[in-house]
């Protein structure tokens, strides 16, 4: 793969309900991609002004250029959000990826933990997990995987593991504009 590839991103609940697609995700190819980053066999994706559709049909546009990373078999994925004050990173708890063509999909856990760009990190949404763990009955096995989710991405954020790192959020964005722009 030479060039940004597009693909769409598909959130579900656990009890399949879409929850949310994110619809025009570039990837970034496998060249371009980091040591570390390819190593991991790391999917990276540019968004910017893509169109968002929600599970009750509302279709928004993200304001702000992300950087999304996954990660095979982790039950998390990482965005990279390029905000004037620096990069935040937003982090779903999540299943692993399936990948279908072009289409990724994964069941969206509730938790998120943020990093902001000073650094300071917050767990959000544990009362929607923990009503949504009772509503869509989550077995002992998807409560456990959740859990060890959260504590391998909170390991890498504290630790600045890949892929925190602002600088090659900044560098996969910028290779993303020189190709929409035609290479300059």
């Amino acid at each position: 793969m030479d060039n940004f590839a597009p693909y769409v991103i598909k959130s579900f609940k656990h009890d399949g309900h879409l929850h949310r697609m994110w619809l025009t995700n570039w990837r970034v190819p496998q060249h371009i991609l980091h040591a570390d980053h390819q190593q991991q066999e790391m999917m990276v994706f540019i968004n910017s002004q893509t169109k968002i559709q929600e599970a009750d049909g509302k279709e928004w546009v993200s304001r702000i250029p992300g950087v999304s990373f996954f990660i095979p078999k982790k039950w998390f994925n990482i965005v990279a959000l390029i905000e004037e004050t620096g990069v935040r990173y937003y982090c779903n708890v999540a299943s692993p990826l399936y990948v279908t063509q072009q289409v990724l999909t994964y069941i969206d856990y509730d938790l998120d933990v943020i990093r902001m760009p000073d650094r300071s990190v917050h767990i959000v949404d544990q009362d929607e997990y923990e009503r949504h763990k009772l509503n869509y009955h989550y077995s002992s096995l998807v409560e456990t995987k959740v859990k060890d989710g959260l504590a391998a991405l909170l390991a890498l954020v504290n630790a600045d593991k890949p892929p925190f790192q602002d600088d090659m959020v900044m560098y996969y964005y910028e290779q993303w504009e020189k190709y929409k722009n035609g290479g300059a």
